[in-house]
């Protein structure tokens, strides 16, 4: 079995952010500040949060902010949605720097996008998705301000997307699929709403996730991708099914996903980047 290539990873992610005008960064420059978080976040789990400047992190962050309706948007000059805005506070939180946020107007900017029926929209424009109820219960739970929202509504609507075989859709009567299963049990579990989930039936349809290489995909007669690693063994974990997988099968499809031919090119390349502790 391959073994995690630590230093490689933090490298890579430290290294792309610096390459701003690359193809890579300019097609996926609306969603920079959850990419920020995920790599983020990486660094933290590796104990390298160090690696980037804190100071100039947390002024990126704020540079996203509008002030008018206290939302975030996906980079500087982008608008504001409930997805860059949980992005951000989760940076923040990273960071221990929620002191540069008038929480109250993040947490309003949120809670002004409940609709009557308990969804959440993702931004103005009005969009509904059950990733959306978890997001906006996520960040409010971070800022302590669930109390502005009508939690009752935000899981009734979500209890109305589960379907018969136990998963989750994106809405009333959509098709289970892995990412919208953890975004619902995640709001379940963080409104204390678990008892609504079949946890066995769930479970069930979750560890059929499992392919014979090992790895997750998303929803039936897909091909396992990693990302689903983390979606699927999440909502496992929540519901205490996450031993009706095959744990040593998933970490070595996880560790053979690693490029490290590429990683190996790339620190050649950047070697002037310090991994120092």
């Amino acid at each position: 079995m391959a073994e995690l290539a630590a230093d490689q990873h933090v490298r890579y992610i430290v290294t792309v952010e610096k390459k701003k005008d690359s193809f890579e960064s300019l097609v996926m420059e609306h969603i920079r500040l959850n990419g920020a978080y995920w790599g983020l976040t990486t660094l933290d789990l590796l104990h390298k949060l160090h690696a980037v400047g804190a100071a100039e992190v947390v002024d990126w962050i704020m540079s996203c902010y509008h002030p008018e309706s206290g939302g975030f948007g996906g980079n500087v000059g982008h608008d504001p949605h409930v997805l860059y805005t949980l992005s951000a506070v989760q940076v923040l939180c990273l960071f221990d720097r929620l002191d540069v946020l008038d929480i109250d107007k993040v947490a309003d900017y949120v809670a002004g996008l409940q609709n009557e029926d308990g969804s959440f929209s993702g931004d103005v424009w009005g969009e509904v998705d059950t990733r959306f109820s978890y997001i906006a219960l996520c960040t409010l739970s971070l800022l302590h301000r669930l109390h502005k929202i009508n939690m009752q509504k935000a899981v009734d609507f979500v209890v109305s997307c589960k379907n018969l075989d136990g998963g989750f859709g994106a809405m009333p009567g959509g098709e289970s699929h892995a990412g919208q299963i953890f975004c619902c049990v995640g709001a379940l579990a963080i409104t204390g709403s678990l008892h609504h989930i079949d946890r066995d039936l769930l479970g069930w349809w979750l560890c059929e996730r499992q392919c014979k290489d090992g790895g997750l995909n998303g929803r039936p007669e897909k091909l396992a991708d990693v990302c689903y690693s983390w979606w699927v063994l999440s909502s496992l974990i929540m519901i205490d099914r996450v031993h009706w997988i095959d744990k040593e099968k998933l970490t070595k499809f996880i560790l053979n996903c690693q490029v490290t031919v590429y990683y190996s090119y790339h620190c050649y390349l950047d070697n002037h980047t310090s991994l120092d502790s």
